[in-house]
């Protein structure tokens, strides 16, 4: 990753992030965002806004608009057309302002492996215009409040990928912003070291970050965000609440076990007649005697499907369900192709 260091220079602990003085309901506000790059145009009308305390998680395959809209909204390109406001500061007529609102950590290492963790944090402090008491105190006061005080002197190139990825999110806390970028924060981490740092990015939010972040991993998107807009081609095709979207866009995975695979046959005849069909896998009838079927509404649409096959003489020895993941409401969208009604707020890599 690398971070970009913005804001005042005082310093203030995480504990108090929200203390901003009288900070705006809505941290970012993009409307009908357009970035050409090269003669291409990455970025086609793109909406979001983000409350004050929010996550918003954007969701996209490499090469959807991603970065080129993190890079934007944090002042590095220029976009086209459209208007982004971030913590009252307008991007265009007040560039200063929105840097002097954010941070950003990248995708790629801005700390130092021949330094310490408190020199590296102590340098980015001394950069945003800390004095060399202050940053030190403020390298000690992130070290313990990212779980790296006892790492505090060793060298970075001792640290784990996790340790690194978490002091670099801190090194873009020494000045703490209205607004967080995080571009694809947890790319490359093993499990326990993601589990770790979405603990991390969780409690920044508690106290009260607000936080943009993009992800091409959606239980990280499911696991962190509050809302959640899915970018395709340099759009925004849908955007709501996780639960919202996959009772949208998701559907249920069924499982119906019979105890030969005559009866499964049979059974998967009876859902064919029904409007079921195995385009896109919506009806699997498999070689062990089980059938699997994708239903909308859960047990609401499941129940009458598994009257009828009882009606029919068939014997189930047993049924399961699974509720809908975001990976079915990407993949639904992806398949469809089509921009999908938004939430409540209109919303939208390369």
């Amino acid at each position: 990753m690398f971070t970009i260091l913005l804001g005042s220079t005082h310093t203030r602990s995480l504990m108090t992030v929200s203390a901003h003085a009288s900070p705006p309901s809505t941290i970012l506000d993009v409307r009908d965002l357009h970035c050409d790059r090269g003669g291409t145009e990455i970025l086609k009308g793109v909406d979001l806004t983000i409350p004050a305390g929010g996550i918003l998680a954007v969701l996209g395959a490499n090469g959807a608009g991603k970065t080129t809209l993190i890079n934007v909204l944090s002042t590095l390109i220029p976009f086209t057309s459209g208007s982004v406001t971030v913590a009252g500061h307008d991007l265009e007529s007040d560039p200063t302002g929105v840097r002097n609102a954010i941070s950003l950590t990248g995708q790629f290492a801005a700390v130092d492996h021949d330094l310490t963790g408190t020199e590296n944090l102590a340098f980015f402090g001394r950069l945003s215009g800390l004095s060399g008491r202050s940053a030190r105190e403020r390298a000690v006061e992130l070290l313990d409040e990212f779980n790296l005080a006892d790492a505090a002197d060793k060298r970075l190139s001792d640290y784990s990928g996790g340790m690194r990825r978490r002091l670099d999110i801190a090194a873009s806390l020494v000045i703490p912003p209205a607004l967080l970028f995080l571009d694809e924060p947890s790319t490359g981490l093993d499990p326990e070291s993601r589990e770790s740092l979405w603990n991390q990015i969780l409690d920044l939010r508690d106290h009260g970050m607000s936080i943009l972040l993009t992800t091409q991993y959606l239980d990280e998107a499911d696991r962190l965000a509050d809302r959640v807009a899915v970018l395709r081609d340099g759009r925004i095709i849908a955007v709501d609440t996780p639960h919202n979207l996959k009772a949208a866009y998701g559907r249920h995975r069924c499982s119906v076990s019979f105890p030969d695979h005559a009866s499964a046959v049979t059974a998967g005849e009876l859902l064919t007649a029904r409007g079921y069909t195995t385009q896109d896998n919506d009806l699997v009838v498999g070689d062990t005697g089980v059938v699997e079927l994708l239903v909308r509404s859960g047990f609401t649409e499941l129940n009458p499907l598994l009257q009828a096959i009882d009606s029919a003489g068939l014997t189930i020895t047993d049924v399961g369900m699974t509720p809908p993941s975001l990976d079915d409401v990407y993949f639904a969208l992806a398949r469809d192709g089509v921009q999908a009604s938004q939430g409540s707020d209109g919303d939208g890599d390369r």
